[in-house]
């Protein structure tokens, strides 16, 4: 037996119904549409959904989505306090150097080197950085976040029960 010989068993496939052919079989004259109406007449297109907002331009299309627990740090580089000249640093002492916004949370990066024991309080701290801190006898110490739960609190319109 070879692949043009195979054929499925008598009566497994039916041969579609041709409608619309005259009166004489089933199927003619509406054709199975019915009387009048919408579905009797031409095609509608697909998502048409009788006239209201159509679900592909209900839903919003906005690409990703902006996270409201996000903790922003303006980061600060080795080489940067190095050129400050303080033995404390802290995000105080920064800001009146005017290297750093008011109230924002610093993160101390790893790029340049610093050569002389320093004591850096930060809220975040790079692994690189830390380690040429501490290699340079200086101490680093963590400032907390001031938030309980260590997330800042969502923005934007949050909906509350009243």
């Amino acid at each position: 037996m070879k692949i043009h010989d195979l054929k499925p068993a008598d009566g497994a496939r039916r041969s579609r119904r041709r409608v619309g052919r005259g009166i004489g079989g089933k199927g003619g004259k509406t054709a199975g549409r019915g009387m009048k109406g919408q579905k009797a007449r031409g095609t509608i297109r697909v998502g048409f959904e009788g006239g209201q907002n159509p679900l592909h331009m209900r839903v919003p299309k906005l690409k990703g989505f902006t996270n409201p627990f996000r903790i922003e740090y303006q980061a600060i580089n080795l080489d940067t306090l190095a050129e400050t000249g303080l033995d404390v640093v802290d995000p105080e002492a920064l800001n009146d150097k005017g290297l750093l916004r008011k109230g924002a949370f610093v993160k101390v990066l790893g790029r340049g080197s610093i050569d002389r024991a320093v004591t850096v309080k930060a809220h975040a701290f790079s692994k690189s950085a830390e380690a040429a801190i501490i290699d340079a006898g200086g101490t680093v110490e963590v400032v907390p976040l001031p938030y309980k739960t260590g997330r800042p609190p969502a923005q934007g319109n949050q909906h509350t029960n009243r």
